[in-house]
This record gives C-alpha cells, sequence and structure tokens, in this order.
C-alpha cells in the first residue's frame, strides 16, 4: 500500500484470543451492552440480535440489549442467552442503566433507526468511559454532530462502509474520495481517524483497519458477506474482544479477521450466493478453533 504518510506502520500481525482462566465465571468474561433496534412501521430486530449472538460466540460472558419495547419480545427469541431492557431516549437513563449493568463495552447503532436521537447519542458518548463500537445507526447519527468531540474517542471504535465512510467524512467538511484500490480506502481510513480520533475499520473487500499509526489490510472474507446483518455480526464480535480487555486497534484486527475466516469456512460449506448473517454465527467456532491452533504452532 502505498499510504503517503510515511510514519505509517503497516502491519499484518493478528493477537491471540483473550486468555480464559481456568476458574473464570461469566461475569469475569466481559459484560457488553448493545443499544439498537427500532420499531415502527419498518422493524429492526435481527440487528442487535446478530450483534449480541456474536458478541456471545467471541467469548462474551454477559451481554445485554437496550430496545426499544416493541421487539424486545422478537429480539429475545433470536438471542435466548441475552438479557434486554427497553431503550428510552434518555442519555441520563441509558448512562445509569449501562452503569448499574456493569457493562465493560458499549455497542451502539446494530438497526437503531432513530430509536435516539443525535444529541442523546452525543450526551452518552461524552460520558461513557468504557469502550465502544460505533455502527449503522450510530455512525449515521455521529456524521450530524459536526466538530463534536468526547473525551473516550481513542477508545472508540468505527466500522463504517464506504456509504457510511462518506457521511462521517462530509460531516466533518473533509473532502476525501472513498475509492475502491487499496490506497484510496487506506487514505480514508486515515482521514476518518484524523477527523474523529478513533480506531476505525473501513469494511468491504480487503477491510481496512487503523488507529492513525499502524494500519493492517485483512485478507479474510469474500463477496459472500456483502449481505445485511454481516457487520452487525463484526460490531458484537469487536465489543466481545473489548470487554475482554483487548487495545482497541488489537480487537479490530482480530475480530475482523475471524469474522472473514468465518464467512471463508461459510461460503466452503454453503457456497458464498447462498450465505446470511447468521450462518455466520454457525461459523465462528471453527474460525475462532482455527486462529487458536495456528497460536499453538
Amino acid at each position: 500500500m502505498n499510504i503517503v504518510r510515511q510514519e505509517i506502520i503497516i502491519t499484518q500481525e493478528i493477537s491471540p484470543l483473550p486468555t480464559i482462566p481456568a476458574h473464570a465465571h461469566k461475569g469475569q468474561m466481559g459484560r457488553v451492552v448493545v443499544i439498537g433496534g427500532c420499531g415502527g412501521e419498518v422493524m429492526m430486530v435481527g440487528a442487535p440480535s446478530l450483534a449480541a449472538n456474536a458478541a456471545l460466540r467471541t467469548g462474551a460472558g454477559l451481554v445485554q440489549m437496550f430496545l426499544p419495547e416493541s421487539i424486545r419480545p422478537a429480539a429475545l427469541g433470536l438471542a435466548p442467552c441475552s438479557t434486554a431492557r427497553v431503550l428510552q431516549n434518555d442519555a441520563k437513563y441509558i448512562l445509569s442503566t449501562v452503569k448499574e449493568y456493569g457493562a465493560d463495552a458499549v455497542a451502539i447503532g446494530p438497526g437503531l433507526g432513530s430509536s435516539i436521537t443525535p444529541e442523546v447519542l452525543a450526551a452518552v458518548l461524552a460520558e461513557l468511559t468504557m469502550p465502544v463500537v460505533l455502527d449503522a445507526d450510530g455512525l449515521n447519527l455521529l456524521a450530524t454532530l459536526g466538530e463534536f468531540k468526547w473525551a473516550n474517542a481513542k477508545r472508540t471504535v468505527l466500522t463504517p462502509h464506504p456509504g457510511e465512510a462518506r457521511r462521517l467524512l462530509a460531516g466533518r467538511n473533509v473532502d476525501i474520495e472513498v475509492g475502491e484500490s487499496e490506497n484510496a480506502r487506506g487514505t480514508a481510513a486515515l482521514a476518518l481517524v484524523e477527523a474523529y480520533s478513533c480506531t476505525v475499520v473501513l469494511k468491504g473487500a480487503g477491510s481496512v483497519v487503523t488507529n492513525g499509526q499502524r494500519l493492517y489490510v485483512n485478507g479474510t472474507g469474500n463477496a459472500g458477506l456483502a449481505t445485511a446483518g454481516t457487520g452487525d455480526v463484526l460490531t458484537g464480535m469487536i465489543a466481545a474482544l473489548l470487554a475482554q480487555k483487548m487495545d482497541p486497534f488489537e480487537a479490530s484486527i482480530l475480530g475482523t479477521y475471524l469474522h472473514g475466516l468465518a464467512g471463508d469456512f461459510a461460503a466452503e460449506e454453503i457456497g458464498r450466493r447462498a450465505m446470511t448473517a447468521a450462518d455466520m454465527l454457525e461459523y465462528l467456532p471453527e474460525a475462532i478453533s482455527d486462529h487458536e491452533l495456528t497460536e499453538s504452532i
């Protein structure tokens, strides 16, 4: 990759998975909160459920979804190992309940729609102290906040696809094309880090992960991942790794790598055309086991 900025370190190192203590219990394996879902004429129920299930598959001990009341029963049916609270468009309520749950990481955005306002998102981000993953409508809300800065940005991971990346850059008046070439994608990802001071996962063929100092181009994955919900799976995976105390950049690389590897295993078995995001959950154990085996060799 011919990145203009000479100080950027290109890396292909993938961290091992967090260690599971022999006498661990679920409270020690990371608590994840997923804030998402929306009701109304068009409901989005699957997105927060996929993120919650992915977090559990990636080792989180406890996951709680914050959801509109109208979709809570359906979402719990899709993610029966999670718990759920009612999502209110109230920053104080969200912050107090996240604290009460003892969350180690928070994922905001899967299927969120307009369930919370940009102002509530800003107030929540301004007060959260644990790592955060922003995806989907969480990113779209962030893009409307202009020059908003928050203290915890360096512990925040943004996971945009190219369209969301364009909106985020436009929200900070950054005129950079999010092109398809590897160099263009790397430049766009670095521009997002400069604008938002977060770790960035720019999704797509050869997803780019960067924190502004180091940059990783993912080599796993295939076109079968171009289907609804796979991004929600990635969000849950990264949130789980953050909850298990991984560094945001290292968690983003590992999550992106395992996500793509699960997609590759799924494609081998059922074909790229037939893959769905739900299939990703079924192949995550194989991807995780493969990585653990590679670590031990």
